[in-house]
């Protein structure tokens, strides 16, 4: 992995989070392959229409992953355990039977929020002609305050240009963790991209509320699905993000 993806995008001035994930993952579950997730947080709330196509006529799909540090891998001891590159793997499994050629491209970068990922959609999403976008958005902006009509018109902005570029999209939502969750408006940021998701006909995967259920539902303690920074997920979280996520992709495609 390159040194980028190891230096901490960004600083979190005030947060002492450390403390919070140190402690010892219980056995059993962080180096299981255990990743639950809800029936309905697996919904992503779209048909994939043009996923389907692809799959139908050219048993290819080319898939761009947009994001920031979460995208791009920081936390991740090595590429192949980043969720993009999970996905595909899990998403090639799961259609051995019908031999589908999944393409994935990485596009994330750490440190950036909606408005840089905006400036460079064209080079780097629409260019590829993808099939899907995955827009791993709103960490960043919840972090650094930005306000939430700016965050929703400039996601919104981005949204429109992908669906009419052709592709189709799936918004990921925020992690939840102690950097977001200490915020004061944190949901506000998961709601405004739900929104979006209804408003404009495309998906949602739910990190927030899938990690949300690892918390408070299965009892797991955040050192075993992230790193000591209180923010990036650590290779066992990477993994399950990709596998959950190329599962939903999954239900959609066959349903």
């Amino acid at each position: 992995m390159s040194e980028v993806v190891r230096r901490l995008p960004f600083l979190i001035p005030g947060l002492l989070l450390g403390a919070l994930v140190a402690t010892a993952p219980s056995p059993g579950w962080a180096g299981s392959g255990k990743c639950p997730a809800s029936a309905e947080n697996l919904k992503l709330g779209t048909s994939l229409p043009r996923v389907k196509a692809a799959v139908r006529e050219r048993k290819k799909v080319v898939i761009v992953a947009l994001g920031s540090s979460s995208t791009q891998g920081f936390g991740a001891t090595a590429e192949a355990n980043t969720y993009p590159y999970q996905m595909q793997i899990t998403l090639a499994r799961q259609f051995q039977d019908v031999r589908l050629n999944f393409t994935i491209f990485n596009k994330g970068i750490g440190g950036q929020d909606v408005t840089e990922m905006l400036e460079r959609l064209e080079r780097d999403v629409i260019a590829r002609d993808p099939d899907l976008v995955i827009w791993q958005a709103g960490t960043n902006a919840a972090i650094r305050g930005m306000p939430l009509d700016v965050f929703r018109l400039k996601l919104s902005t981005g949204v429109d240009r992908v669906k009419k570029a052709g592709a189709d999209v799936v918004l990921m939502t925020p992690q939840y963790v102690p950097a977001v969750i200490s915020l004061a408006n944190e949901d506000d940021y998961v709601g405004t991209m739900e929104a979006i998701a209804r408003e404009t006909g495309v998906g949602v995967f739910r990190r927030f509320q899938i990690m949300r259920e690892w918390v408070d539902g299965e009892h797991m303690s955040y050192a075993q699905f992230m790193i000591a920074d209180g923010l990036h997920l650590n290779d066992h979280g990477h993994r399950c993000m990709g596998k959950l996520l190329a599962k939903a992709i999954e239900l959609t495609i066959r349903d």
